[in-house]
């Protein structure tokens, strides 16, 4: 198998700064402290290539990983959290203005990747996420963090009410460890179902 080419190729915190190649693009998104950054060293293979907080909520500009090697190049793009900082309010306003921004209106965008921590019931800002993807008709799926710090039957029954919750709508619903690398295979499936296929319209 040849070798995952990931290279990070930069931050955006404006629209035109995002990349104008056309490849397509996985979003994650989802809270402050659901583990984006640790899922995303996870899926690359690459420690401390995104960069892990003790702080949750550091995140605070769009960044772009390239993806090479194995079938369809593309990016993956770690997107602001929500819910968690502790930051001023017109800052916060400028997150979701970015955010908001990219996710609207951006033809390469071919999957959210909804994180949310499998251990605790969705909180109200996830819900509102939810209705903003399905409002907009953007495909996702949700990835449930932490899978391993909940036992099979707890995991398997938290699976089952996401899939009927905020998965409701999704292409798939999968616990995720980004510790055990338990579902990783999984998300990597989804994610190349997604880039492999047609362009959205």
């Amino acid at each position: 198998m040849k070798p995952l080419q990931v290279a990070f190729t930069g931050s955006a915190a404006a629209p035109a700064q995002f990349p104008r190649d056309g490849l397509p693009e996985i979003a994650l998104l989802g809270r402050s402290n659901v583990g984006k950054s640790s899922l995303l060293n996870a899926l690359l293979g690459v420690k401390g290539l995104a960069r892990v907080s003790a702080k949750p909520g550091h995140t605070r500009l769009v960044n772009f990983f390239k993806v090479s090697g194995r079938g369809k190049a593309f990016y993956l793009v770690d997107l602001p959290g929500y819910g968690y900082a502790k930051v001023a309010e017109s800052e916060r306003k400028n997150w979701e203005r970015l955010v908001t921004s990219y996710l609207i209106g951006r033809p390469p965008l071919a999957l959210c990747l909804f994180l949310t921590d499998a251990r605790h019931e969705p909180m109200s800002n996830d819900r509102e996420l939810e209705h903003f993807l399905v409002d907009q008709s953007l495909p996702f799926a949700v990835a449930a963090t932490k899978a391993d710090k909940l036992t099979r039957g707890a995991l398997a029954a938290r699976r089952k009410q996401l899939e009927s919750d905020l998965g409701r709508k999704a292409k798939a619903v999968v616990p995720v460890s980004a510790l055990t690398r338990d579902g990783i295979d999984e998300v990597w499936k989804v994610i190349r179902a997604a880039t492999e296929g047609p362009p959205r319209g």
